[in-house]
Protein backbone atom coordinates (compact mmCIF):
# COMPACT_ATOMS: atom_id res chain seq x y z
CA UNK A 1 0.00 0.00 0.00
CA UNK A 2 1.37 3.75 -1.01
CA UNK A 3 1.45 5.61 1.21
CA UNK A 4 1.03 9.63 0.88
CA UNK A 5 3.31 11.91 3.32
CA UNK A 6 1.49 14.51 5.26
CA UNK A 7 2.83 17.37 5.54
CA UNK A 8 1.53 20.51 8.02
CA UNK A 9 2.43 24.36 7.37
CA UNK A 10 2.27 26.61 10.33
CA UNK A 11 1.45 30.48 9.39
CA UNK A 12 4.47 32.42 9.54
CA UNK A 13 4.76 35.78 11.01
CA UNK A 14 5.09 38.82 8.55
CA UNK A 15 5.55 42.51 8.76
CA UNK A 16 3.01 44.47 7.59
CA UNK A 17 2.58 48.91 6.18
CA UNK A 18 0.28 50.83 6.71
CA UNK A 19 1.03 54.61 5.20
CA UNK A 20 -0.32 58.10 4.49
CA UNK A 21 2.21 57.51 1.60
CA UNK A 22 0.19 57.17 -1.46
CA UNK A 23 1.80 55.39 -4.25
CA UNK A 24 2.96 58.59 -6.90
CA UNK A 25 7.11 58.59 -5.50
CA UNK A 26 9.29 56.07 -4.08
CA UNK A 27 8.68 56.41 -1.24
CA UNK A 28 7.04 53.02 -0.18
CA UNK A 29 9.67 51.61 -2.35
CA UNK A 30 12.42 53.03 -0.63
CA UNK A 31 10.75 51.76 3.05
CA UNK A 32 10.50 48.24 1.88
CA UNK A 33 13.74 48.03 0.24
CA UNK A 34 15.31 49.14 3.76
CA UNK A 35 13.45 46.36 5.34
CA UNK A 36 14.15 43.75 2.76
CA UNK A 37 17.86 44.82 3.44
CA UNK A 38 18.02 44.34 7.32
CA UNK A 39 15.40 42.44 8.17
CA UNK A 40 15.43 38.62 6.94
CA UNK A 41 12.87 36.06 6.03
CA UNK A 42 9.77 37.95 7.08
CA UNK A 43 7.49 38.69 3.74
CA UNK A 44 6.33 42.16 3.66
CA UNK A 45 2.94 42.76 3.10
CA UNK A 46 0.94 46.29 2.28
CA UNK A 47 -2.31 47.34 4.43
CA UNK A 48 -2.64 50.51 2.50
CA UNK A 49 -0.93 53.48 1.23
CA UNK A 50 -3.83 55.56 0.30
CA UNK A 51 -4.68 57.01 3.86
CA UNK A 52 -5.90 60.51 3.32
CA UNK A 53 -2.74 62.48 4.58
CA UNK A 54 -2.66 63.18 8.69
CA UNK A 55 -5.89 61.73 8.80
CA UNK A 56 -5.51 59.25 11.83
CA UNK A 57 -8.76 57.69 12.31
CA UNK A 58 -8.61 56.27 8.94
CA UNK A 59 -5.56 54.92 9.68
CA UNK A 60 -6.46 53.27 12.76
CA UNK A 61 -9.48 51.83 11.25
CA UNK A 62 -7.85 50.08 8.38
CA UNK A 63 -5.32 48.92 11.13
CA UNK A 64 -7.75 47.47 13.34
CA UNK A 65 -9.51 45.90 10.22
CA UNK A 66 -7.03 44.14 9.03
CA UNK A 67 -4.46 43.32 11.47
CA UNK A 68 -6.61 39.99 13.07
CA UNK A 69 -5.96 38.36 9.50
CA UNK A 70 -2.34 37.94 10.47
CA UNK A 71 -0.25 35.42 11.86
CA UNK A 72 0.06 35.95 15.67
CA UNK A 73 3.99 37.42 15.89
CA UNK A 74 3.33 39.70 13.34
CA UNK A 75 4.88 43.06 13.43
CA UNK A 76 2.60 46.02 12.01
CA UNK A 77 4.51 49.21 11.05
CA UNK A 78 2.29 52.58 10.84
CA UNK A 79 3.87 55.38 9.07
CA UNK A 80 1.16 58.02 9.05
CA UNK A 81 2.04 61.39 10.36
CA UNK A 82 4.98 60.58 11.59
CA UNK A 83 6.95 63.76 12.15
CA UNK A 84 3.87 65.20 14.19
CA UNK A 85 6.37 66.79 16.28
CA UNK A 86 10.05 68.08 16.57
CA UNK A 87 11.05 65.03 18.22
CA UNK A 88 8.75 62.51 17.61
CA UNK A 89 8.95 59.43 19.65
CA UNK A 90 8.64 55.32 18.24
CA UNK A 91 6.23 53.14 20.12
CA UNK A 92 6.81 49.31 20.69
CA UNK A 93 2.90 47.90 21.32
CA UNK A 94 2.67 44.28 22.24
CA UNK A 95 -1.80 43.93 21.48
CA UNK A 96 -3.40 40.62 21.08
CA UNK A 97 0.04 38.89 20.31
CA UNK A 98 0.89 41.35 18.11
CA UNK A 99 3.44 43.68 17.43
CA UNK A 100 3.09 47.57 16.37
CA UNK A 101 5.34 50.04 15.59
CA UNK A 102 3.73 53.40 15.07
CA UNK A 103 5.08 57.11 16.40
CA UNK A 104 3.70 58.59 19.91
CA UNK A 105 0.57 60.70 17.94
CA UNK A 106 -2.02 59.01 19.23
CA UNK A 107 -2.84 56.45 16.41
CA UNK A 108 -2.52 53.42 18.89
CA UNK A 109 -5.09 54.73 21.54
CA UNK A 110 -7.49 54.92 18.51
CA UNK A 111 -6.83 51.99 16.91
CA UNK A 112 -7.32 50.14 20.31
CA UNK A 113 -9.15 51.34 23.11
CA UNK A 114 -7.08 48.78 25.00
CA UNK A 115 -3.82 47.07 25.01
CA UNK A 116 -1.04 44.88 26.55
CA UNK A 117 2.22 46.67 27.11
CA UNK A 118 3.89 49.25 25.18
CA UNK A 119 7.26 50.93 25.10
CA UNK A 120 9.00 53.71 24.02
CA UNK A 121 11.61 52.79 21.96
CA UNK A 122 13.56 55.51 20.78
CA UNK A 123 13.05 59.61 20.36
CA UNK A 124 14.21 61.39 16.88
CA UNK A 125 16.63 64.02 17.15
CA UNK A 126 15.69 67.21 15.09
CA UNK A 127 16.46 66.51 11.45
CA UNK A 128 16.61 63.35 11.12
CA UNK A 129 14.71 61.41 8.14
CA UNK A 130 12.43 58.82 7.51
CA UNK A 131 15.17 56.61 6.48
CA UNK A 132 16.71 57.32 10.35
CA UNK A 133 13.07 56.78 11.78
CA UNK A 134 13.03 53.06 9.55
CA UNK A 135 16.32 51.81 10.62
CA UNK A 136 15.08 52.53 13.97
CA UNK A 137 12.37 50.27 12.95
CA UNK A 138 14.34 47.57 12.08
CA UNK A 139 16.66 47.71 14.54
CA UNK A 140 13.72 47.38 17.36
CA UNK A 141 12.50 44.13 15.16
CA UNK A 142 15.67 42.01 15.31
CA UNK A 143 16.38 42.72 18.52
CA UNK A 144 12.74 41.34 19.30
CA UNK A 145 13.25 38.37 17.22
CA UNK A 146 16.73 37.77 18.56
CA UNK A 147 14.79 37.43 22.17
CA UNK A 148 12.77 35.04 21.27
CA UNK A 149 9.80 37.45 20.19
CA UNK A 150 9.53 39.29 23.65
CA UNK A 151 9.58 42.84 23.75
CA UNK A 152 9.16 42.39 27.45
CA UNK A 153 12.56 41.67 28.21
CA UNK A 154 14.34 44.16 26.41
CA UNK A 155 15.83 47.34 28.00
CA UNK A 156 12.65 49.52 26.54
CA UNK A 157 11.05 52.21 28.51
CA UNK A 158 7.55 51.23 29.55
CA UNK A 159 5.11 53.82 28.21
CA UNK A 160 1.44 55.07 29.07
CA UNK A 161 1.00 56.02 25.07
CA UNK A 162 -0.73 59.29 24.51
CA UNK A 163 -4.25 59.77 23.69
CA UNK A 164 -4.57 62.63 21.37
CA UNK A 165 -7.38 62.27 19.36
CA UNK A 166 -10.62 61.92 21.84
CA UNK A 167 -12.15 64.38 19.95
CA UNK A 168 -12.36 61.72 16.57
CA UNK A 169 -15.17 59.46 19.20
CA UNK A 170 -18.77 59.42 18.42
CA UNK A 171 -20.38 61.92 20.99
CA UNK A 172 -23.63 61.63 22.79
CA UNK A 173 -26.09 64.53 23.55
CA UNK A 174 -29.05 63.35 25.31
CA UNK A 175 -30.63 60.60 22.98
CA UNK A 176 -28.53 61.83 19.93
CA UNK A 177 -25.12 60.38 18.51
CA UNK A 178 -23.00 62.37 16.88
CA UNK A 179 -20.88 60.48 14.74
CA UNK A 180 -18.53 61.22 11.44
CA UNK A 181 -17.18 59.58 8.52
CA UNK A 182 -13.77 57.66 8.94
CA UNK A 183 -13.85 56.30 6.11
CA UNK A 184 -15.31 56.01 2.64
CA UNK A 185 -14.78 52.23 0.65
CA UNK A 186 -14.15 51.95 -3.03
CA UNK A 187 -17.83 51.01 -3.42
CA UNK A 188 -18.72 54.21 -1.63
CA UNK A 189 -19.89 52.68 1.23
CA UNK A 190 -19.73 55.09 4.21
CA UNK A 191 -18.06 53.79 7.61
CA UNK A 192 -18.56 55.44 10.86
CA UNK A 193 -16.49 55.90 14.11
CA UNK A 194 -19.49 54.02 15.71
CA UNK A 195 -18.76 50.14 16.82
CA UNK A 196 -21.81 47.89 16.99
CA UNK A 197 -20.71 47.86 21.12
CA UNK A 198 -21.01 51.41 21.62
CA UNK A 199 -24.19 51.54 19.40
CA UNK A 200 -26.35 48.61 21.25
CA UNK A 201 -24.56 50.55 24.65
CA UNK A 202 -26.29 53.44 23.64
CA UNK A 203 -29.42 51.90 21.93
CA UNK A 204 -30.88 49.48 24.38
CA UNK A 205 -33.08 47.76 21.86
CA UNK A 206 -34.79 51.41 21.33
CA UNK A 207 -35.84 52.38 17.99
CA UNK A 208 -33.61 54.74 16.11
CA UNK A 209 -33.52 57.05 13.09
CA UNK A 210 -30.16 58.31 10.87
CA UNK A 211 -31.98 60.74 8.89
CA UNK A 212 -31.43 62.02 5.45
CA UNK A 213 -32.49 64.66 3.78
CA UNK A 214 -34.64 62.73 1.95
CA UNK A 215 -34.18 59.44 3.61
CA UNK A 216 -34.42 57.82 6.66
CA UNK A 217 -33.07 54.53 7.79
CA UNK A 218 -34.71 52.93 10.98
CA UNK A 219 -33.09 49.34 11.20
CA UNK A 220 -30.32 47.78 11.15
CA UNK A 221 -29.47 45.21 8.26
CA UNK A 222 -27.61 41.72 7.75
CA UNK A 223 -26.54 42.24 4.11
CA UNK A 224 -26.87 44.60 1.39
CA UNK A 225 -29.69 42.37 -0.36
CA UNK A 226 -31.88 42.85 2.69
CA UNK A 227 -32.69 46.21 0.61
CA UNK A 228 -34.20 46.44 -3.19
CA UNK A 229 -31.52 47.72 -5.29
CA UNK A 230 -30.67 51.86 -5.07
CA UNK A 231 -32.46 51.48 -1.26
CA UNK A 232 -30.87 53.10 1.27
CA UNK A 233 -29.33 50.77 4.61
CA UNK A 234 -26.95 50.56 7.57
CA UNK A 235 -25.35 47.79 8.14
CA UNK A 236 -21.95 46.81 10.94
CA UNK A 237 -19.68 45.68 8.81
CA UNK A 238 -16.47 42.80 9.17
CA UNK A 239 -14.68 45.16 11.30
CA UNK A 240 -17.85 46.24 14.02
CA UNK A 241 -18.15 49.98 12.44
CA UNK A 242 -21.52 51.01 11.67
CA UNK A 243 -21.75 51.40 7.82
CA UNK A 244 -24.05 53.67 5.42
CA UNK A 245 -25.05 51.89 1.90
CA UNK A 246 -27.04 51.78 -1.26
CA UNK A 247 -27.38 48.35 -2.38
CA UNK A 248 -25.03 48.39 -5.38
CA UNK A 249 -25.36 51.82 -5.48
CA UNK A 250 -22.63 55.25 -4.25
CA UNK A 251 -24.09 56.07 -0.80
CA UNK A 252 -20.62 58.57 -0.12
CA UNK A 253 -21.91 60.63 -3.53
CA UNK A 254 -25.78 60.49 -3.54
CA UNK A 255 -25.56 61.05 0.00
CA UNK A 256 -22.89 63.81 -0.12
CA UNK A 257 -20.91 62.17 2.34
CA UNK A 258 -17.42 62.92 3.36
CA UNK A 259 -14.21 62.06 4.83
CA UNK A 260 -14.30 63.98 8.04
CA UNK A 261 -11.21 65.94 8.41
CA UNK A 262 -10.02 67.39 11.84
CA UNK A 263 -10.77 71.23 11.58
CA UNK A 264 -14.32 70.78 10.28
CA UNK A 265 -15.95 67.64 12.87
CA UNK A 266 -18.64 70.01 13.87
CA UNK A 267 -20.29 70.29 10.27
CA UNK A 268 -20.18 66.49 9.18
CA UNK A 269 -21.88 65.16 12.05
CA UNK A 270 -24.22 62.76 11.04
CA UNK A 271 -26.93 62.13 14.04
CA UNK A 272 -28.71 58.63 15.14
CA UNK A 273 -31.80 59.75 17.23
CA UNK A 274 -33.14 57.18 19.62
CA UNK A 275 -37.06 57.03 20.90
Amino acid sequence: MQHTAITFAFAMACITLLSDFGLQDASVASVKGLLAQHIANLPIIDISHQVEPYHLQQAAYLLNASYKSFPAGSYHIVLCDVFYTRNPALVLCMHNGHYFLAPDNGILPLAFSKYDAAWRCSTMERGQSMQDWMHIITQTINEVIKNGGNAAGLDYEPLQMSNLLMHWQAKLNGNTLECHVMHIDRFENVVLNVTKEEFENVCRSRNFSIQFVRHAITEISSTYADVKQDDMLCRFNTAGYLEIAINRGKAASLLGLKLSKEQHLVYNAIKIVFE
